[in-house]
């Protein structure tokens, strides 16, 4: 058994942390906490979940092809998932793929786009989270 209670913060890489800190504030719709006096980082909100976007000098994706299920999902309101694509499309960031998977484990409908430095990034009206073995 875990002793596991949440997630306390992940990280995602970035070149251009200015340009990212905007991204993921503006369009994907996160709260800024705090940067450094160095900028080599910059802390976000996402929902009650803290995200870290780390200044790198490459990108981790050099070349943008299917991402193998590899992406970041962020849960958006019911109410608001129309609006969050909709923001999406204002600030002319390509959707990628959208679908509405339900019967499986993580349920609802969602779409695919992708951050400044190509990372693949999900929103998604999470309808239901199965934790019982399929």
């Amino acid at each position: 058994m875990s002793d596991i209670v949440g997630i306390a913060h992940f990280s995602i890489p970035v070149t251009d942390l200015e340009k990212s800190l905007t991204f993921y504030t503006e369009v994907v719709g996160c709260k800024h906490l705090f940067t450094p006096r160095k900028r080599h980082m910059s802390f976000i909100d996402a929902g009650g979940v803290c995200l870290i976007l780390v200044k790198q000098d490459h990108t981790v994706n050099p070349v943008l092809q299917e991402s193998e299920g590899v992406h970041h999902s962020f849960a958006i309101a019911p109410a608001k998932f129309e609006s969050a694509k909709a923001r999406l499309i204002a600030h002319n960031v390509e959707i990628i793929g959208a679908e509405d998977r339900q019967g499986g484990v993580v349920n609802g409908p969602r779409v695919y786009f992708r951050d400044p430095d190509g990372t693949v990034l999900e929103f998604i009206d999470l309808t239901s989270y199965d934790t019982h073995e399929h």
